[in-house]
């Protein structure tokens, strides 16, 4: 009877962590209710369809997971032997954008490519391809590249190119995405102390560099300081501090209960992006300060199973995969850190969608296949034997 029961629990499917596949279903219902609510107004005003961007939303909701069930068959195998290719196909990307007739210009940046059904914002899928890249960097050289200052720099000197690319767009929220979790992988890879307290030291004075030597990117600085200050002078009435000012006033419409959902009154464009980057502000107003307390709850339950699907990699010896699983959780801690981060006024604005809640099909379909990546991670940890791959030097 034992044995019956054993082959049975062998036999049956595992589809990975049930808990991750759980907690993604519930942020993906959680964001089409508020994405909706707050996409009402504008819908009905620019397209004359209320419902325009929930349809829109459901229908990249469909293409993710079509596109998850893909990618949940490709064997991770397939990504360590072609992270150099990944890394190649995230740079030619990158300065495709850059082309004049390829790349779409809208708000003042150069991001995306127009493929007809969708306009793709091409920063999305790079951040996987460099997580995938320097996980392979990481478990092939990992002894050089943590034992050495010289092979300590390394992954700086090659991400140099890409984040020259991205500054180039401008896309300074993805530099700042990307390096987090790059220097998240160092870090939880065993980097020596002070080599990461200096590398630390030379990101942020470069990113200092890069703010005050940006005559646009001090612009936002400066209107952020002076947001509060007041928030409807002429000179920022439409910068960022205008979108500061306008997402506080939703938090304190919204108080600790809400005003009940749909009932917003800064989507009626007081609050400009108030389905994509403030998102949160449309859900402090409706659904008050518990309403994101239990988003945020969810959100680290969330991100709390990608760690540990990493850690248990790691463990096991699989480390191109927990590298790999560290990386997307980390592009998720930060992406989730700095939008709720801008929408309260601890940081300027970035132009940072919230993972699977702001309204915009390239975030969307590259937070569904992120998900899809670290459910692969757990169902080849799971198999009999599981797959290692050593650390070379």
């Amino acid at each position: 009877m034992q044995a019956v029961m054993q082959h049975h629990h062998v036999n049956r499917p595992y589809f990975g962590d049930s808990w991750l596949i759980i907690l993604t279903l519930l942020l993906l219902i959680f964001g089409l209710i508020m994405m909706t609510s707050a996409s009402v107004e504008i819908g009905e005003s620019l397209y004359g369809d209320p419902l325009y961007h929930f349809k829109k939303q459901i229908a990249f909701m469909i293409m993710g997971l079509v596109g998850a069930t893909i990618l949940l068959n490709i064997p991770l195998a397939w990504w360590e032997r072609g992270s150099h290719a990944l890394y190649a196909l995230a740079l030619l990307t990158l300065i495709m954008v850059l082309l004049p007739g390829i790349g779409h210009t809208a708000g003042g940046g150069t991001r995306w490519i127009n493929l007809g059904f969708m306009t793709l914002q091409v920063s999305e899928p790079a951040k996987i391809c460099i997580v995938f890249f320097m996980a392979g960097l990481l478990s092939r050289h990992h002894d050089y590249i943590c034992g050495s200052l010289k092979g300590f720099a390394m992954p700086f000197v090659l991400m140099a190119l890409p984040m020259a690319l991205l500054l180039l767009e401008p896309d300074f929220g993805a530099v700042v995405v990307i390096m987090f979790a790059v220097m998240a992988m160092l870090f939880l890879a065993g980097a020596r102390f002070w080599h990461f307290l200096l590398a630390a030291a030379m990101v942020v004075c470069a990113g200092a560099a890069l703010i005050f030597t940006s005559a646009y990117r001090m612009r936002r600085v400066s209107s952020y300081l002076q947001a509060l200050k007041d928030p409807f002078q002429e000179d920022i009435v439409f910068d960022s501090g205008y979108q500061l000012a306008q997402a506080l006033i939703g938090f304190g419409r919204g108080e600790w209960l809400g005003m009940g959902l749909g009932n917003s009154i800064q989507k009626m464009y007081f609050l400009p992006d108030g389905h994509t980057d403030f998102i949160i502000a449309i859900i402090a107003e409706e659904l008050g300060v518990i309403g994101v307390l239990v988003l945020l709850l969810l959100f680290a339950a969330f991100i709390a199973r990608a760690l540990i699907i990493a850690r248990r990699n790691e463990r096991n010896g699989n480390f191109f995969a927990a590298y790999a699983a560290y990386g997307l959780a980390f592009i998720f801690i930060g992406q989730v850190v700095i939008n709720v981060s801008v929408n309260i006024g601890l940081l300027p604005n970035k132009g940072l969608t919230l993972p699977f809640i702001s309204s915009g099909g390239s975030s969307l379909l590259t937070c569904i296949a992120m998900v899809a990546l670290l459910l692969r991670i757990d169902i080849e940890d799971r198999q009999p034997g599981g797959r290692k791959t050593t650390l070379k030097v």
